[in-house]
């Protein structure tokens, strides 16, 4: 599927919820690690940001906080089942499908 398909065609919320994530655990392991600095990256609520950090775990992506909850931040420790390489070379299609400006 090429991109510009992916991106004039709108997709299924179980596939944005999916891209989402991925999305979230990819920023927070380049450090965009906080909530606030998701939110301002993606332009998504805060409540959403949230919830997506939590949801991780359904893909088996091991995210902790770490630090004191001013000065502290969110970490990857395991993929899990994601393929990071896979990841990176389709962000910019899972970006446009998401519609977000990051």
């Amino acid at each position: 599927m090429a991109s510009s398909d992916i991106t004039l065609s709108p997709i299924s919320k179980t596939k944005s919820s999916f891209y989402r994530r991925l999305l979230v655990a990819q920023l927070i392991d380049a450090g965009v690690n906080t909530v606030p600095a998701i939110v301002q990256e993606t332009g998504m609520p805060r409540r959403t940001a949230q919830d997506t950090i939590l949801a991780l775990q359904e893909l088996d992506i091991q995210c902790v906080f770490q630090g004191a909850n001013k000065d502290g931040a969110y970490a990857i420790l395991d993929w899990g089942p994601i393929n990071k390489k896979w990841l990176k070379t389709q962000l910019e299609e899972i970006k446009a499908a998401l519609n977000y400006p990051c």
